[in-house]
């Protein structure tokens, strides 16, 4: 059986292949199967060119769905009594999905519906803009094994009443407890707040180094996390459509035994190598947070607003762009440790070899850099209005 070859990695037919597999040995499948886009999906690595396709079309959403009826049954028959899988869907088929895992698995294995939560850019479609994908999670028996996480309370949560035990009084109001001192009781250690089926997990990045140019490559970040929430150490986990490896290097990296399956065999090259380099990309958003992001002072931040301008984080020349009827106006705001020629500079910088109409430098202070405040600039400087009021009553 080939649940006794573990880490490794076969080319062949998905439900040909579980079939192989013996029954109730695999600790966590995590699938991400075709999603019956009906498309042909084609993406290129910008390493060496090599261009890499699946084809995600059927002839009718029978079809499919007695395609994954069957890829689900094997692995039913394959996972522990307390394993789980974890089946990632999108909008396509994500409602008939759920019905053949209510199926297969039953309505009473149904543990959480995961909204995979990401930042994407694009105006191809008329109506809202994709910026989720759903992550089914199963668990084969109500004695499955899970791993709970805790995230950090929210900003405006009341921690005093977090930490601190309350009860009810003689008119039955909540207030803080107290001992027969006076002193008020604290309440047993708090861990934070569990891991909720919300995950705002960063697409990948495209100049991200983990990026290989596969179709719908998932970051090795997301599938931790779930190989963390239902597996130990050395249990074996499985993907069925392992695609450009993701699965396997996420399990590898945790420290977990893992098996592979995809039917191209350029996948499987494409994952060999991946599992030799071990390339996972940090995700600045996930170990500094969003707000690491956010550079602009409350006095910027402010007139920016006024200017119903866009503000523009991590660049040291442009503090955020003006949209008019035909074109965006880049504005910087000068700092208080920058003369107005360097300033200058900096906006000129940022926006060389692009063509911009105008380019305007808000004014805040009067320093100037010796030999350069005669230079010739197409700039446009503007005087923030409180250096204006400053400028006129030295003249009172």
């Amino acid at each position: 059986m080939l649940s006794d070859a573990l880490n490794t990695l076969i080319c062949g037919d998905s439900c040909t292949e579980l079939k192989k597999i013996s029954a109730d040995s695999v600790n966590l499948v995590y699938l991400d199967p075709p999603f019956f886009s009906q498309k042909e999906h084609e993406l290129s690595s910008r390493t060496d060119g090599k261009v890499y396709s699946f084809d995600d079309k059927f002839s009718s959403k029978s079809e499919y769905l007695s395609f994954m009826s069957e890829i689900l049954s094997e692995i039913k028959r394959i996972l522990k009594t307390d394993g789980a899988v974890f089946l990632h869907c999108d909008r396509y088929a994500s409602h008939n999905l759920r019905a053949v895992l209510d199926e297969i698995f039953g309505e009473e294995n149904f543990q959480s519906e995961i909204i995979w939560s990401y930042k994407r850019w694009s105006n191809s479609k008329k109506g809202l803009l994709n910026a989720h994908q759903n992550i089914y999670f199963y668990s084969k028996s109500k004695n499955f094994k899970f791993n709970q996480f805790y995230t950090d309370y929210s900003p405006s949560t009341n921690i005093d009443q977090i930490l601190q035990e309350r009860a009810r009084n003689s008119k039955g109001k909540s207030e803080y407890k107290k001992d027969s001192d006076g002193n008020v009781v604290l309440a047993t250690e708090k861990k934070g707040v569990p891991l909720s089926d919300v995950w705002e997990i960063p697409f990948l990045n495209p100049k991200a180094k983990e990026r290989c140019g596969y179709p719908t490559q998932k970051p090795v970040k997301l599938i931790q996390r779930i190989i963390e929430l239902v597996t130990d150490e050395n249990d074996l986990v499985l993907d069925p459509f392992c695609g450009s490896g993701t699965t396997c290097i996420a399990a590898k990296s945790l420290h977990r035994n893992y098996i592979g399956i995809d039917k191209n065999p350029d996948a499987i090259t494409l994952s060999e190598k991946r599992l030799s380099d071990m390339v996972i990309s940090e995700s600045g958003v996930l170990s500094k947070g969003i707000e690491s992001y956010i550079e602009k002072s409350s006095f910027e931040n402010a007139l920016l607003t006024l200017l119903n301008a866009i503000p523009v984080q991590r660049n040291k020349g442009i503090d955020g762009f003006i949209r008019n009827e035909k074109s965006l106006i880049p504005i910087k705001i000068q700092k208080d440790t920058e003369t107005i020629d360097e300033a200058i500079l900096s906006l000129e910088n940022a926006v060389r070899g692009k063509d911009f109409p105008i380019k305007i430098l808000i004014q805040t202070n009067e320093t100037h850099t010796a030999n350069l405040s005669e230079r010739e600039t197409d700039v446009k400087v503007v005087k923030y209005v409180d250096l204006q009021i400053k400028n006129l009553l030295k003249v009172v």
